[in-house]
């Protein structure tokens, strides 16, 4: 008797659900507590907190309903063989449309139009009603118009089949401007920042990010010698003094610095060098597929079979990659701090949290499963904790 992989995967999927509901249930019993951290008392206002709080309540309230129903679609089409059902329905097709269903390649693609287009059809209303009613509600959504939605769903849609590789190039510019950053103190006080750490600074930008969201963010990007800096406009209205954006940005080049791009870069071709080694296995393997209800190995059935069975290591991984993000964030921290930025990294910090409306209180263990970045509060500690002890 051939070993029953989808029960199991159906199963696991449904357990893995059970714990992280669970981790769910902590925040949101943390987002619902009245009073702010010990931490935050004094440093963040009662108005920004409840305003935070309302927020995040808001988020998580959406997050249980999305998550239910998508565990009762993943776990039904697979339990009552939907793909096995759609992928012959998609050679029926092939057939109507007077080519040839025996031809892997068309009929890998039909399918994978028919669940593209069913994917969108499912997630639209979550992603409608989080952005023009929970994002609109409490003043981060400044999209307009009554047909915009479907506008921008459709143009998306499309374009992500067609140029996805493309997207610095073609499709941010196309929802944002980004334009030199004009000279002045903060301009001279970065490149003075980057040239004392050798960063290779080509270009300097500002991205009118508050066109579509006030939530407010700095990143740089760019390949060797050509690296470029982005500064939402948000954070240079939000954060009034020069040098809270320059200990920002102090800690994107302590992520530089200290080489946690190449070893994130490195960790990701490692992990996708063993995904390859176990779709081989997964590819080679007839009963899995016939578990699965299918009579053939179509390669593309191969890689949603093995995305499924792999999520037990999945979930571990992504676990370790988020505990090792946070350490990295800590270590960037601390470098800027070193640089002589603590207290001004410390203030713009609080000043991010309390614009982006991010959750104050977060309970630890949610924390640690679901958070690449730590929560202020802990970010808080690790920068005051040296001061202490030079006290």
């Amino acid at each position: 008797m051939a070993f029953p992989y989808m029960e199991a995967v159906v199963g696991f999927m449904i357990l893995m659900y059970f714990f992280e509901t669970y981790l769910d249930l902590r925040q949101h019993a943390a987002l619902k507590l009245p009073t702010l951290p010990k931490t935050l008392e004094g440093v963040i206002s009662q108005e920004k907190f409840e305003k935070s709080r309302a927020y995040s309540l808001d988020k998580s309230y959406f997050n249980f309903v999305h998550e239910f129903v998508t565990i009762l679609l993943d776990s039904a089409i697979l339990f009552y063989g939907i793909l096995p059902w759609f992928w012959k329905k998609s050679g029926s097709f092939l057939l109507l449309a007077g080519f040839n269903d025996e031809n892997e390649i068309l009929h890998t693609l039909a399918f994978l139009a028919g669940v593209m287009i069913w994917s969108q059809i499912t997630d639209l209303p979550f992603s409608l009603y989080s952005t023009f009613v929970i994002e609109s509600r409490h003043g981060f959504n400044k999209k307009g118009g009554p047909y915009l939605a479907i506008y921008l769903w459709a143009f998306m849609f499309v374009l992500s089949l067609v140029m996805m590789t493309l997207y610095p190039v073609l499709i941010a510019p196309l929802f944002n401007k980004f334009t030199p950053l004009p000279d002045g103190e903060l301009r001279e006080k970065i490149e003075k920042l980057a040239s004392s750490l050798k960063f290779p600074l080509k270009k300097l930008f500002v991205v009118d990010g508050s066109t579509r969201s006030s939530h407010s963010n700095a990143y740089m990007y760019g390949f060797f010698k050509n690296k470029r800096i982005v500064l939402y406009d948000t954070l240079i209205q939000q954060c009034k003094d020069d040098e809270e954006i320059v200990a920002v940005i102090a800690h994107e080049l302590g992520h530089w610095k200290l080489n946690h791009t190449m070893y994130s870069f490195i960790a990701v071709q490692i992990l996708t060098f063993l995904q390859f080694g176990g779709y081989t296995l997964v590819r080679n393997s007839t009963d899995l597929f016939r578990s699965f209800g299918f009579d053939t190995q179509p390669v593309l059935i191969g890689l949603i079979i093995f995305q499924h069975t792999v999520i037990p290591l999945q979930h571990l991984v992504s676990f370790g990659l988020n505990l090792v993000s946070r350490s990295f964030e800590f270590q960037a921290d601390a470098f800027a701090k070193k640089l002589g930025y603590g207290s001004a990294l410390r203030a713009g910090l609080v000043k991010l949290q309390e614009e982006n409306l991010s959750s104050m209180n977060t309970d630890r263990w949610y924390s640690a499963y679901h958070y690449s970045h730590p929560p202020l509060v802990e970010r808080l500690a690790a920068i005051d904790e040296p001061d202490k002890k030079a006290d």
